[in-house]
């Protein structure tokens, strides 16, 4: 059973919630099967796991690669409340994800739509739908509202 894309950004946003509760910034993720199915979520985990590249992305696809037993994600769609960087739109293409959905834009370092849109560049071997703005207040404003409170 398939759900709109809002459905799981909400979901994300519930990720998101988790990870600024551990002092992480608040950004959340799900993997979604070809059946609507959730099969990973992931939240940032860089402070945490002191890892780079522990961004919401990469921990969901890590997860939903353990889950199919398989790196190859074709067919799932990967939500996420803050628009992928470069780092992690190039781990979606190079998973065979389908579908991304995104949350609020970024302006700063957004790899699939802002500076580049790396899962339709037809110069690679696998592209991937994207789909940005979903909730896109509610995903700026977690994200606005968590920095603001840091720098008081």
């Amino acid at each position: 059973m398939f759900n709109s894309p809002e459905y799981y950004i909400k979901i994300a946003l519930e990720e998101a919630a988790l990870a600024e509760r551990g002092g992480e910034v608040p950004v959340g993720a799900v993997v979604v099967d070809a059946d609507g199915v959730i099969i990973a979520r992931g939240q940032n985990r860089r402070e945490r796991d002191n890892d780079p590249a522990a961004h919401a992305e990469i921990v969901a696809l890590r997860e939903a690669g353990r889950v199919r037993g398989s790196w190859n994600l074709s067919g799932c769609s990967l939500y996420v409340t803050l628009e992928p960087c470069v780092m992690c739109a190039g781990a979606a293409v190079n998973a065979r994800i389908s579908r991304l959905y995104f949350g609020a834009y970024d302006l700063r370092f957004g790899g699939t739509a802002t500076l580049y849109n790396i899962p339709e560049d037809k110069r690679l071997n696998h592209r991937a739908e994207v789909v940005g703005g979903i909730m896109e207040n509610e995903c700026r404003n977690m994200l606005s509202k968590f920095f603001k409170d840091k720098r008081k």
